[in-house]
């Protein structure tokens, strides 16, 4: 339920067509006010009529205003908002001043909402109009007002999104003759080569002969984007008809060059890195073959042993950069990467009468690539650890990775269902260099903590290596 049609509920005697009529009315009071420059304030009486309800209030994006508090929701006194009281009486458009600070004043225009001929609320535009020095001000006022009309009917919120303070505004009559442009669109078109807008046709020749290019979206028939004289402009434009015939339109020009200029940048940046990500996957898969064919000229088992571990590493970090050779962002899905690193191993280090599962169990866990490279070689000994101790004597295993995650960290835990950990364990001198790289990176290069322990069930039940990485990563140039 919208702020509105709570409000309403509680506190006045509105109909549930009425209550629902303001609150369609509300998707456009956000343009409204940004079309007006001033605050805008929707009125509706109370239960007990002797005073008002502010039912809705909305801030401009096009001029500063001095700050105020939120006042939708707040009741006044209808012997202190005279102006509104007369609107509601009379259904009439009204004209005045109110104290805005001590010793300022500020305009009020307000205009009545009507439920047949019932008057059912007041909109109100709270407006300095001497800062804003706008000439054909009144413009802005007839069509803010024959747009919130217009918002009787089914809209699409996208048309009537709020403007912006570098957005240009024209206003055309209903011959499409243009009563309006403010100081943004007469800049727009003076760079086109056009000097005065007021007057001109909106479709005349003058107006269109710099267009190079113009795309209309299948979606928002209502919006064009334009090239002309070296602009990427967006047109949005929105017809007000009465009756089936024309009565107004209003057209919002945003000059969008820089921010392309920008995207194209991004795009040029972004190719390139995934290309040079590309190349060093390559190149670390072409060390892995090097690496290969030293090993297969190796003479004992033990060297063997320790180029296949070191060709795993390299691949484990060649899957890293080609995941995000492959992904137009820079983070990694550890379960998609796990996922690679687990097929490595199985072809490098595994025999192929051993068959093993994989599991995963959370939610997906999208870290940084800042330490992807170091989760990735964690995880990759943690394989190649599982896989050389904790099936001894079996055929089949299972390896699984738990992700959990808080506000501050981020929970790992890599368990297997292999022969556990001696009891003896934490008191045997470690000599696995798989384990020494996995404390170091965890602890020096992520900041976190890492834990090796039996299942819960006791030895023979599986292992868990717990990994606890904070979420606000360490800067390697910070001092330690």
């Amino acid at each position: 339920m919208d702020n509105i049609t709570r409000l309403c509920r509680e506190k006045t005697n509105l109909t549930m067509f009425q209550i629902s009529l303001l609150s369609r009315m509300a998707i456009v009071f956000p343009f409204l006010a940004d079309l007006a420059h001033g605050e805008l304030k929707v009125y509706v009486r109370t239960k007990q009529m002797d005073s008002f309800l502010i039912a809705a209030q909305q801030r401009p994006h096009t001029v500063y205003l001095p700050g105020k508090p939120d006042e939708a929701g707040r009741v006044v006194r209808c012997l202190e908002e005279p102006l509104i009281q007369e609107t509601f009486q009379t259904g009439k458009p009204a004209r005045g001043k109110r104290e805005w600070n001590y010793g300022s004043m500020i305009d009020m225009y307000t205009f009545a909402i009507h439920d047949g001929d019932k008057v059912i609320g007041v909109l109100n535009f709270e407006v300095d109009r001497e800062k804003l020095s706008i000439e054909g001000y009144p413009h802005l006022l007839d069509a803010a007002v024959a747009v919130l009309y217009h918002a009787r009917h089914v809209l699409n919120p996208e048309q009537f999104r709020p403007i912006t303070a570098s957005d240009g505004i024209m206003i055309t009559d209903e011959h499409s003759r243009i009563v309006f442009a403010d100081a943004a669109a007469q800049r727009i078109y003076r760079v086109l080569g056009v000097g005065s807008l007021r007057g001109g046709h909106l479709f005349d020749r003058q107006m269109t002969q710099h267009v190079t290019r113009e795309t209309v979206e299948t979606d928002r028939p209502w919006q064009k984007e334009i090239t002309a004289g070296g602009l990427i402009l967006i047109r949005r434009e929105i017809v007000i008809r009465e009756g089936g015939e024309l009565k107004m339109r209003i057209v919002i020009l945003s000059d969008v060059t820089e921010t392309r200029a920008k995207d194209k940048e991004i795009r040029i940046k972004s190719a390139v890195i995934q290309e040079i990500h590309h190349r060093v996957k390559n190149n670390l898969q072409a060390i892995a073959s090097l690496l290969r064919i030293q090993a297969r000229r190796a003479k004992t088992k033990e060297v063997k042993e320790a180029l296949k571990e070191s060709i795993n590493r390299i691949l484990s970090i060649s899957v890293v950069h080609e995941y995000l050779s492959q992904q137009g962002s820079e983070d990694i899905d550890v379960q998609e990467v796990m996922g690679h690193i687990f097929d490595l191993a199985a072809r490098n280090m595994m025999d192929r009468d051993f068959f093993i599962r994989t599991e995963f169990k959370g939610p997906r866990l999208i870290l940084p690539s800042k330490c992807a490279s170091s989760v990735a070689l964690v995880l990759n000994e943690l394989v190649l650890n599982a896989m050389e101790h904790a099936f001894i004597g079996r055929k089949s295993g299972l390896i699984g990775l738990a992700v959990q995650e808080d506000k501050d960290f981020w929970h790992l835990d890599f368990y297997d269902d292999g022969i556990g950990l001696p009891a003896n364990f934490a008191e045997l001198p470690r000599k696995s260099l798989g384990l020494t790289i996995v404390q170091t990176l965890v602890e020096g290069d992520l900041g976190g903590t890492f834990t090796l322990a039996n299942d819960e069930q006791g030895e023979g039940h599986g292992t868990h290596a717990r990994l606890l990485i904070p979420k606000i990563q360490p800067n390697p140039t910070d001092e330690a």
